[in-house]
Order: C-alpha cells, then structure tokens, then sequence
C-alpha cells in the first residue's frame, strides 16, 4: 500500500516539475498559465465537486482531480515545448 502511494507521488512530483519548467519557459502558452492557475484556485477554494467537511471523501477528489489536471496539461503542450522541457536538467 505505501509502495504505492510513493509511486504516485514521484508521478506527480515529477509531473508538477514538467508543469513549473513549462511555465518558466519563454514560449509557454497563455493557456497554460491560465489552466495553472485554474488547478491552483481548484486547490485552494473552499468550493470543491465533494466539500472538504466530508471527512475522507472531500479530500479525495483534490488527491485525484488536481493529478489528473496537471497531466492533461501537460498533455497538451506543443510537442516542441515538450522536448524543450523534457531535455532539460533534472533536480533531485
């Protein structure tokens, strides 16, 4: 169980990375910012899909949907932006 709770949190460590080095990028389209900045309000706003004084379950849904919206974004990079990010350095 823990196993795989550390999988998925190296995904997602690295998937937020991808995001922070495509956002730091002279070419990195307006979209993508506002989209950033969709998830991040997501985040943080007390207006969820599943409300947070739910005890497990309000929770829940950031734990899935934020992933889910960082990866879509990133799956929609240009592919020249996606190679320019992807070769970068990588921090540890």
């Amino acid at each position: 169980m823990f196993k795989r709770i550390a999988v998925l949190w190296s995904l997602v460590k690295g998937d937020a990375r991808l995001l922070w080095r495509a956002l730091r990028h002279p070419q990195a389209p307006g979209w993508l910012k506002l989209g950033t900045l969709g998830v991040v309000l997501y985040l943080i706003s007390p207006i969820d899909l599943i409300p947070d004084v739910i005890p497990v379950f309000g929770v829940l849904d950031d734990i899935v949907i934020v992933p889910l919206a960082i990866r879509w974004l990133l799956g929609r990079l240009p592919s020249h932006l996606r190679a320019d990010i992807g070769a970068g350095p990588r921090a540890a």
